[in-house]
């Protein structure tokens, strides 16, 4: 199993929202190296679900793959923000993948507190200028967010297997 960061802006979608839908496609993603990250996820893979752009941005819940990378249908509706006027059908640019919600936090992981963790110091989230909305975490970095969060890492990722 491989752990992921994934970063949503509270006010567009928040985890509240992934709680209250169950589950949801997680479209959008207009990065190559954010795409190539997402390709690489399988269904039962967990995430680390990010509120940024928000006045405590941080970990928010814990989120699953139930849906491994196809096609994120965004790129061909000429209405949405997301449209790409050059990905081909036949060859579609973008991938998405579907997520459900596991557990929530008690309360934001700050990403001052996140900084703080050692296993953390490496993540290209603690850099400045790190701006990628999917991220690969390890299971040292994924273990030591739920253990500050006061969360049993061991017992979440049994409870989350599909």
């Amino acid at each position: 199993m491989s752990h992921w960061l994934l970063k949503s802006e509270p006010d567009v979608f928040g985890y509240p929202d992934l709680e209250r839908v169950g589950r949801e496609p997680w479209n959008g993603v207009r990065n190559y190296q954010a795409r190539n990250f997402l390709r690489q996820m399988m269904v039962g893979d967990l995430c680390l679900f990010y509120h940024s752009r928000s006045k405590a941005p941080g970990i928010a819940g814990v989120a699953r793959i139930t849906r491994a990378a196809h096609t994120d249908d965004l790129q061909f509706d000429p209405a949405s923000a997301y449209f790409d006027p050059i990905s081909d059908p036949q060859q579609p640019r973008w991938s998405m993948v579907e997520v459900e919600a596991v557990q929530a936090f008690p309360e934001v992981l700050t990403l001052d507190t996140i900084r703080a963790l050692p296993e953390w110091e490496t993540s290209p989230l603690t850099r400045k200028g790190a701006r990628l909305s999917v991220l690969p975490v390890t299971a040292e970095q994924f273990g030591a967010a739920l253990t500050a969060a006061g969360l049993n890492a061991v017992g979440l990722e049994r409870a989350a297997r599909p």
